[in-house]
């Protein structure tokens, strides 16, 4: 019997159980547009491989780790130091998170300044934003985990936070910790949010968004729209577009390696030392920073004054970027130009202004001490 023969009956023998000959077809007949930026396309897939590094090291990382005020900075300080080749999946870990949160930021503000959230991609645009929150809880969350000194204190600042709003501050933050102090409990429930809860989260919800681009498809430039179907420019989805996928998932693996190999603890200001353990009857550090991603909302919350009116300023700052996050969220329903048009200016200048200030905070949080 050939291999060709056996390969078509193994074949024939899945398919008359699953019916994947209907996928087949499909796939086969999918394609993406092809045009000056097209590049932008694999923006979503690199997010999607970092997520799948992410699980692969999370879970090597998970068979030596130990939650506990009294276990886990010796459970980190094992792998790193003992654990063979343990150095390299911290390494590994925290790079691919960092660069997954960058990756996420990449494509959200290239979806918008192209118009792709417009219909009939509403849901689309919806889940990438639950997706790009729930990348932002797993760094939030896994930042307490080493339970260092920078961790402990960066934690208790930025749950604090939480003690602002109104009416259930004080029983959120409570939630939050475990009680009214950063302690062991507070590893636990960080602990249980980021390897149990927020996966799950994230699996159900990168899979609808997943089912999403499979059915509407890529998303044509808005300068197609009244261009003749002949100067269109098209790839196959399979084999084409999957292919050049997997080769630029290729360059993302190295790229990890050589950061992970060269550079364990991170450099300039994406680091990730181990330090020494928290104590929290020690003094605090003299300078406190969350990570990057969080850094413009940390300076221009710190920038606010301690009143504005009545209120408190910290308070002001938070309503300030939930009001603006649920314009950003809802600006599929808010931008009524239809797909045709051309980029509606005002919506236009507001992305302009997100993605400066963005920049300028952040930038600026690391330039001032």
């Amino acid at each position: 019997m050939s291999d060709k023969n056996l390969s078509s009956q193994m074949y024939d023998w899945v398919d008359s159980r699953f019916k994947i000959s209907a996928l087949v077809d499909y796939m086969g007949s999918k394609v993406v547009p092809t045009h000056s930026h097209s590049s932008f396309y694999y923006l979503g897939g690199i997010s999607l491989f970092l997520f799948i590094v992410q699980v692969v090291s999370g879970i090597l990382l998970l068979m030596y780790y130990r939650p506990g005020a009294d276990s886990a900075f010796e459970s980190v300080q094992f792998i790193v130091s003992t654990v063979s080749f343990g150095w390299l999946v911290r390494a590994i870990h925290s790079w691919s998170a960092n660069l997954m949160v960058f990756f996420v930021f990449l494509h959200m503000f290239t979806v918008y300044f192209t118009k792709a959230y417009r219909k009939p991609r509403e849901m689309t645009w919806l889940s990438g934003m639950g997706l790009f929150g729930l990348a932002l809880l797993f760094g939030f969350s896994g930042y307490l985990l080493p339970w260092n000194e920078l961790s402990f204190f960066a934690t208790r600042v930025g749950t604090g936070m939480a003690g602002a709003v109104p009416v259930i501050g004080d029983q959120l933050l409570i939630i939050m910790r475990g009680g009214e102090e950063v302690t062991g409990a507070t590893i636990g429930r960080f602990f249980g949010l980021h390897v149990a809860i927020l996966p799950g989260l994230f699996t159900v919800l990168l899979s609808a968004h997943l089912i999403f681009v499979q059915r509407q498809g890529m998303s044509e430039p808005i300068e197609w729209a009244n261009k003749p179907a002949g100067e269109k420019k098209y790839m196959k989805f399979f084999p084409n577009f999957i292919l050049r996928d997997l080769l630029v998932w290729l360059i993302v693996l190295n790229v990890i390696a050589v950061l992970a190999t060269f550079f364990p603890d991170g450099f300039g200001v994406i680091h990730w030392p181990l330090g020494i353990k928290a104590d929290s009857f020690a003094p605090p550090p003299p300078i406190i920073r969350p990570e990057w991603y969080f850094m413009f909302a940390f300076q221009a919350l710190k920038m606010l004054p301690a009143h504005i009116l009545f209120l408190e300023g910290e308070l002001v700052g938070i309503f300030a970027f939930s009001i603006g996050g649920l314009i950003w969220a809802l600006v599929p329903f808010l931008d009524k130009k239809s797909a045709v048009d051309q980029k509606s200016k005002l919506f236009t200048a507001f992305g302009y202004f997100v993605l400066a200030f963005i920049i300028f905070m952040t930038f600026y949080g690391y330039m001032v001490k």
